[in-house]
């Protein structure tokens, strides 16, 4: 039996939208395809979080809304490593976990997108065609949270740099690309636009010269705000409603020049990156997405490390309804429920993430046994 206790949530709720946070209890006979998803891929998913967690000493998995206790987590984890047939996995989750639905403001049904590891071409050395920067961390970004000076205070991150003694903000992109940046370049690329979308999806391949690929990844960000691309043309009357597929977007940059320059300036949110040996894209987690099997949440209502249900339609219009990990995080992906999908990498991932705007649901399973605490509100 599951307890779940309502206590009323605290830290930065005013940063959220008010309303209802709440689960209601359901059951695998209830979730829509269920029994026709085999767990490929999602084994491998679920195994690199579990080895993720069995290594944690806290005691529970926590969001601003929603926490549940990690030991009986990590005691399946445990058993879930020594699982190597799928189906004895799906078996296995059937019987230790119950999928709750996730509400707010008593509505189910939420916005899902998608997103996917970019490819792009670039040189360790800059000459010739290479001649556009991917920075990595800054040195003088500086990092605080709130809630580490004053326990009453909202449990929020801010970045920004010192000067005369002062903490303030990081540059802006504008500030950044006028020169007003001391930072290492990783890479140099050779298409402003390709660099561009590797910031707004957090991580690339990119191909060197020798045909060496190297994996680009998340470092940090500025602290601005992110302003999407596609909501500035769309403002501007620049692309029709019906043109703002990311395939479409990256066609109409590369195309318009100076005009592109100047609104991709607009959005201030700058991301830093890093050199990576991975299997696939890092995620929040620190660990490799899976294609097709990890998830961006909003990490105020859904814990990082999380089994999710999720029950969506795919842009062809066929029903995707599999097991996802809730390993990342995105600056748009802001809601109970809201969930970005990793579809994956490539030119293929990108022709089908960079269409993906659907309603659709989730329910997060949590461990029979294990006392959850809702923070409704």
């Amino acid at each position: 039996m599951l307890f779940v206790l309502l206590v009323s949530c605290k830290g930065s709720e005013q940063k959220q939208e008010a309303g209802q946070f709440e689960l209601q209890k359901s059951s695998f006979l209830s979730l829509n395809g269920w029994e026709k998803d085999d767990f490929s891929l999602f084994d491998k998913s679920l195994k690199n979080v579990c080895r993720s967690l069995i290594k944690k000493n806290q005691k529970s998995l926590r969001s601003e809304h929603l926490e549940y206790s990690l030991k009986e987590y990590q005691t399946h984890c445990r058993k879930i490593l020594e699982i190597s047939d799928k189906r004895a996995l799906k078996r296995y989750v059937e019987e230790n976990f119950e999928p709750y639905l996730v509400k707010f403001n008593g509505q189910s049904q939420g916005k899902f997108t998608s997103y996917y590891e970019a490819t792009l071409r670039a040189s360790r050395e800059r000459g010739g065609k290479y001649i556009y920067p991917i920075y990595g961390k800054p040195k003088d970004l500086v990092e605080i949270n709130l809630r580490d000076f004053d326990a009453s205070l909202p449990n929020q991150r801010l970045v920004g740099r010192v000067k005369n003694g002062k903490l303030v903000k990081y540059y802006t992109r504008a500030e950044i690309d006028n020169g007003q940046l001391d930072a290492p370049v990783i890479l140099w690329g050779d298409n402003e636009v390709d660099i561009y979308i590797m910031q707004i999806q957090g991580a690339a391949v990119a191909e060197l010269p020798n045909g060496e690929e190297v994996r680009v990844a998340y470092a940090d960000n500025n602290g601005h705000k992110f302003r999407g691309i596609g909501s500035i043309l769309l403002e501007k009357g620049l692309i029709k409603s019906g043109e703002a597929s990311m395939p479409q977007i990256r066609q109409w940059l590369n195309e318009n020049g100076e005009s592109a320059k100047k609104n991709m300036l607009l959005n201030e949110r700058f991301i830093f990156h890093k050199i990576v040996s991975a299997e696939g894209p890092i995620g929040a987690m620190g660990l490799p997405l899976v294609a097709g099997r990890s998830m961006a949440v909003d990490r105020a209502y859904i814990p990082l490390g999380s089994m999710m249900w999720l029950e969506t339609t795919a842009p062809d219009g066929d029903k995707l309804n599999k097991m996802v990990m809730a390993q990342d995080v995105g600056s748009a992906i802001k809601g109970a429920v809201r969930g970005d999908y990793f579809w994956g990498h490539g030119e293929e991932a990108l022709a089908e993430a960079g269409r993906m705007n659907a309603r659709g649901q989730y329910f997060i399973l949590l461990p029979k046994g294990a006392e959850v605490k809702v923070y409704g509100k």
